[in-house]
Order: C-alpha cells, then structure tokens, then sequence
C-alpha cells in the first residue's frame, strides 16, 4: 500500500491503537489534516490554543495510562506547545508531540514560522527526532512511542517538516510492530545483591519510613507496595504525584509530606533512621534545606531512572529497576526469610508517631456566615 507522508502518520496512529489527538491547524501540518479529516478511527479534539493541547494530552496519559499525542503546527505553534510539554516531562508523563517544520530545504534559512524546535524542546522532552527522510517516517513515529511509555516515560516530540507530508509524493507503508534502539534499553529489573542489601538494611532499623512519589503510580505497584508496607508495618508517606498508590485512610499512611503535608509525616521523615524511597525524586517541595534533609537516616532508592538516583540527595543502597519489579523481588525476598506481619514491630517508634498525630495539623475552626475550603472539600466527600 502506497501513502504519502501525511497519510502514513494517520495510517500509523490508527494501526497503533491511538484514540485522540489533540491539535489546532496550521500551515505545515495541514496535509496532516487533511489525511486525518478522511478516517474515522483516531479522533481529533479541537483546542483554542496548542498549550491547551499539551494539557489536554497530560490530562489523557494521566488517567489512562496510554501515551497522549499531541499535533500542532510550526513556530507559534510548536513554541505555545512548550508549557505543557515540561509540566509532561516534569511529571513523568508519556505524551507524543508531532510538530509542524518548514520545508527541508528551508530549514535553517530563518523561513516563515520557522523555529529550531528540536533545540527549543531539547531541555524539556524525554527524547526528539527531526524526520529527514520519508522512508524513516513510520520507524520514527514508532521510536517516538516506544521511548515516550517505556522506562521512566516522558514527552518525546517529533518534528516533521512539511514537504514529508506533501500528498504527490508516495512510498510503501507498513506499520512498525517492533523496534529496536542499541542505545535505549531500559533497566527494569533491579539488581538482586542490591535488593538483599535494602532487606539487610530495613531490617535493621528500628525508625524506618517509607517515602513514595509518582513513579509507584506510573508503575501500577501498588498491589506490591501495599503487601510491603502491611507486612513490615512500616510507616508510610507520599508525594503529591504518589497519593492513591496506598490508601490514605490506612492507620499506617501518615499523610503527604513536604511543605504542603502533615506535621507527622515531615517529623518522622526528619527522625527515621532507614528511609526506603520509592519511585520519587527527593524534590525541593519534599526536602527543603538539603543539608537537614533526613540528618541521621540511611537512604535506600528505587527508581527506574538511573540519573534521578543521587541526583539531589546522597543514597546508600542505589536500586535501578522498575518499582512494582523491585517491591515484588522485596516480597519475594521478605518470603524467604520467612518475615510475617508483627503488628508489635517498631512498637516505640509508632508510639512516637502516635504523639505527632495528637497535633492534628489539619484541624480547622469553622467560622459563622463563612464556607472554608475544607468544608466544602468535606461536603463533596
């Protein structure tokens, strides 16, 4: 079958099971629309700006899981597009974004609404290709996809000039169901001497806390979290991007942490002496003052990113590997040692906690004639 580039990228996000693009036109993708205005198996949602795009994708990939795919036109709208894209890859969120580009033989010469995207986006995105040739269309849409859901995911953009997408000019399409990048190969099981040391370590401690962010969410662990934590009795805390991956109406979840979370969270975070980090990245909301961040704690952390591990914060059991990976070869290990739920284990460490809870740093007055935002938030529950 013969298509033209603007034809292969629709026959592309079909044949890869994409629902909804996310989009508005203009010139150097129109070809693109045009393609897409004739199937009728990935919809188009119409937004008033490319930001609301991106946001809108984010939105997407957050509650389904699947990578977002946005579609926006050159300069403008490529650089509009550019928000939405770091919030993506702040947050470790999957998203495809196809931009616009001047015709090849224009790139570089300071054309109409042209922008050097792939330097623009470079700080902000997991990876960016620059298609160059039609024949490498569909293997890079492919790529794109890959890198954007696989390991630690992220926004990937691919720019795409406009002469790729010209409706004269045809090749042979057939969809990708592979690829392979000698240079991309994500760790996702974690390392077994490593995993037995965190046991060592964990089991040693007589004030462990458990601090989780977003990644045990990208990770689906929370099956194996949940195990972990029940059957160590360990407290628990989260990060804003964690919350959900155990329950927080759980005697040991402790509420989140950091400048926005509860008393009792932050005190023991401050006083534990094994801090087991799991899918989160020690960020400056969480930890504040580097140089009094968890004083006397040892550190262990699990993280699928290599580069996010010591990057803020010094650890001393490293473990890289998917999360729900490392917290089932925990469980397995815990299995062996024969290590059951002891509701007395750490018992004067709970009853620590237990003094910082009566604070009850989320208690509020209520007032006469005046609704409180935790009365409403009370009245929806």
């Amino acid at each position: 079958m013969e298509l033209s580039g603007a034809e292969i990228i629709s026959a592309f996000l079909a044949d890869e099971g994409v629902e909804y693009i996310f989009g508005y036109p203009g010139g150097a993708v129109l070809h693109i629309y045009d393609a897409l205005f004739q199937q009728d198996k990935v919809k188009h949602i119409l937004v008033r700006h490319e930001q609301a795009a991106t946001h809108a994708a984010d939105g997407y990939a957050r509650s389904t899981g699947r990578p977002g795919v946005v579609l926006v036109t050159s300069g403008p709208g490529m650089t509009n597009a550019v928000t939405g894209i770091a919030t993506a890859y702040m947050d470790s969120i999957p998203m495809v974004v196809l931009t616009g580009q001047v015709p090849r033989a224009m790139i570089g010469s300071d054309a109409f609404q042209e922008v050097d995207s792939v330097g623009i986006s470079r700080p902000c995105v997991k990876h960016n290709f620059l298609v160059n040739k039609l024949e490498d269309l569909a293997v890079t849409l492919k790529k794109a996809f890959y890198v954007a859901s696989s390991g630690r995911p992220g926004p990937v953009l691919v720019d795409i000039p406009k002469d790729i997408t010209d409706p004269r000019i045809k090749i042979k399409y057939k969809y990708p169901h592979s690829i392979s990048m000698r240079s991309y190969n994500p760790v996702i099981k974690g390392n077994h001497k490593q995993v037995q040391k965190a046991i060592d370590l964990i089991l040693s401690a007589k004030k462990p806390v458990i601090y989780t962010g977003g990644g045990v969410i990208l990770s689906n662990a929370h099956k194996a979290l949940r195990e972990f934590v029940d059957r160590m009795n360990i407290p628990i805390t989260s990060t804003l991007m964690g919350l959900g991956a155990y329950p927080g109406t759980a005697a040991r979840f402790l509420g989140m942490l950091g400048m926005h979370g509860t008393y009792e969270a932050n005190m023991a975070m401050h006083d534990t002496d094994v801090l087991i980090a799991i899918g989160a990245r020690f960020d400056d909301r969480v930890t504040g003052d580097l140089k009094k961040f968890c004083p006397t704690a040892k550190i262990v952390h699990v993280d699928i990113d290599p580069s996010s591990i010591s990057k803020n914060v010094k650890v001393d059991v490293p473990i890289v590997g998917d999360v729900d990976e490392v917290l089932t070869d925990f469980n397995l290990e815990l299995n062996q040692l024969d290590i059951q739920l002891d509701e007395g284990r750490y018992a004067e460490w709970w009853k620590q906690i237990a003094k910082w809870r009566k604070k009850d740093c989320l208690k509020y007055k209520k007032k006469p004639g005046i609704i409180q935002p935790q009365e409403v938030v009370e009245g929806l529950v």
